[in-house]
């Protein structure tokens, strides 16, 4: 059974359990609606989920079902080895106050074991923990006994909170979790807790599915009571699954890695490279580019990584075989292809660039170990994140004093923050009129470039005075006079067609529906405000999330003159403009 195969058998289960079947959210994280926003990208199934889970009603019901795009670098280390991935796929189910316990684990167990609705996997290699209970919450008794159906009662292990309680903090819903192991071995039999603990940390058993019964409310971590409404939270990684189901020992002897693994070597430098390229496919198909910050830096590092152990690898061909390999899953990442192709193909011919020059500075220094400021040198001059060179110092055996690194870092960042100050986030308390003019021609501009350079394009920055607008905006490379003439064109058309400019409040699922832009870094609420351009907020020419202020129309404007077209930072590039 191959990655496509049981993706559909998951899916087609769930259906047929009335479950809604959901795309996969973004990889990046929302910041809105109490979300949980403290990490860059999405790595659960369940965290789009959190706001539905904590009380929520579902615009498409109390059951639900997907396969979510995740990624997790907390590891990253250890990608190359029989397990270890930066990209993966959850498999989840959720009941928002309709099923519990009972029809969770029957169904759970029939997806897993049964030949002709699910995986066909040996029930009699399958091993299950639930919670043991302590002070705080009593044994699950009611899991065992539920289980007690379908595996033999010696098989069934009660397990300490460590393993099986999920929380999400010291307030908010808890509960107990019941766990599904594996016999990766085919022959293990019988196990007493001891051994079933011991094959765990040997890896002879696998877990490959997990339910959480979310059905108590903490309070300054303490118990308070049960919820009012329970619900479940059950996944399973594609991955692993699929390693299991197919009786191989590593997850890159599946359908998923196999193919270019075998043209290019399965070595574990190779697994390095396809892992982390096919992470950069996935990242730039939900808008991320390369740059030194935030979710960029993460691209950015990991396309470096791979191009550091590639030497003589085609990353492009690398990249081509998961475009084709997950695009069939996600259609959007074979639409975006090119921009994919581009994107990896310009940070592999910048970092090979400094490469050579930075591991000659590299050498020079290494020595002994490496100070916080020759490290940030490396970084700045070289392009060399830390952890490169923390991994080249590794190879040599000396350290590097990530400390004073992240001290320079500091510095740095303080002295970049000032000239960033001015970057528009809303408000606008003090502009003035002339400012405000310049607020709307800068929605106009931002779709004028998106009509003209493609939906790539995405605000990453923007600053006004009352001389002039500065917009920074996603694309990888400097316009043409042609481009910048259209733009200014359809700009200039559009003050001439006197077009209203309107603001609407609405909760911010309805505004989001509406194709309004809003960006990932910026944190919206419940309710927001969408400026739009037109009539009418369906056939209006731009819509976005703003905060104001704006102009009644755009004849207010004045003629838009773009003045200045130049790069920003690495795929970002700046427009000045001015209006007449």
């Amino acid at each position: 059974m191959n990655s496509e195969e049981i993706r559909k058998k998951f899916l087609d289960y769930f259906k047929e359990k009335e479950h809604a079947i959901l795309p996969s959210a973004s990889l990046v994280t929302p910041e809105e609606k109490g979300v949980t926003n403290s990490t860059l990208f999405n790595t659960a199934g369940v965290q789009p989920l959190v706001p539905y889970l904590l009380g929520e009603e579902h615009p498409q019901g109390n059951r639900l079902a997907s396969v979510q795009k995740c990624i997790r670098t907390i590891d990253i280390d250890e990608v190359g080895d029989n397990t270890h991935l930066t990209f993966f796929e959850m498999l989840g189910n959720w009941s928002l106050g309709d099923y519990f316990k009972e029809e969770a684990i029957k169904m759970s167990f029939e997806f897993l074991t049964s030949i002709e609705k699910g995986l066909g996997l040996d029930p009699n290699r399958l091993y299950i923990t639930v919670f043991e209970g302590d002070e705080n919450a009593p044994k699950d008794e009611e899991s065992f006994n539920i289980w007690k159906q379908y595996v033999p009662e010696n098989r069934i292990y009660y397990m300490s909170a460590d393993s099986n309680w999920w929380e999400a903090g010291e307030n908010g819903p808890c509960g107990p979790d019941t766990e599904m192991f594996y016999d990766v071995s085919g022959n293990l039999g019988d196990l007493d807790k001891e051994a079933f603990m011991k094959a765990d940390e040997e890896q002879k058993v696998v877990e490959v599915w997990n339910n959480v019964f979310m059905q108590f409310e903490k309070k300054d971590g303490k118990i308070i009571g049960k919820l009012p409404r329970y619900a479940v939270d059950t996944g399973a990684g594609l991955e692993r699954l699929l390693t299991v189901k197919n009786n191989k020992k590593s997850i890159y002897e599946t359908d998923l890695f196999s193919e270019i693994l075998e043209k290019i070597r399965n070595t574990d430098k190779n697994r390095i490279i396809v892992d982390h390229i096919r992470s950069a496919v996935m990242l730039i198909s939900d808008g991320i580019i390369p740059s030194n910050t935030d979710r960029g830096y993460i691209l950015r590092r990991i396309i470096r990584r791979a191009v550091k152990n590639a030497e003589d690898i085609n990353i492009s061909e690398v990249a081509k075989f998961f475009i084709n390999k997950m695009g069939n899953a996600y259609p959007d990442v074979k639409e975006k292809e090119q921009e994919i192709l581009k994107t990896i193909n310009t940070e592999e011919e910048k970092f090979r660039k400094s490469l050579s020059s930075g591991l000659k500075e590299f050498n020079k220094i290494s020595d002994k170990n490496i100070s916080g400021e020759d490290a940030f040198k490396l970084f700045s001059s070289y392009g060399f994140p830390i952890e490169l060179t923390v991994e080249l110092a590794r190879e040599k055996n000396i350290e590097v004093d990530v400390d004073s690194f992240n001290e320079e870092m500091k510095k740095h960042q303080e002295k970049s923050r000032t000239a960033a100050e001015g970057k528009f986030k809303g408000g606008l308390e003090n502009y003035g009129e002339t400012e405000t003019k310049y607020h709307t021609a800068t929605h106009l501009l931002h779709q004028a470039l998106r009509d003209v350079l493609g939906e790539h394009v995405q605000q990453k920055g923007s600053n006004i005075n009352a001389d002039r607008l500065r917009f920074d905006f996603s694309h990888d490379q400097k316009m043409t006079d042609e481009e910048k003439q259209k733009v200014e064109e359809i700009v200039n058309e559009k003050i001439k067609e006197s077009i209203p400019v309107n603001k609407v409040e609405m909760d911010f699922d309805e505004a989001e529906k509406t194709g309004a832009l809003h960006f990932f870094g910026d944190k919206y609420g419940d309710r927001v405000s969408v400026y739009y351009i037109g009539d009418s907020i369906e056939s209006a020419y731009s819509k976005e999330f703003c905060g104001g202020p704006h102009v009644k129309n755009t004849s207010e404007l004045g003629e838009f003159k773009i003045k200045k077209e130049e790069a920003s930072s690495a795929g970002v590039r700046r427009i000045k403009a001015v209006l007449k």
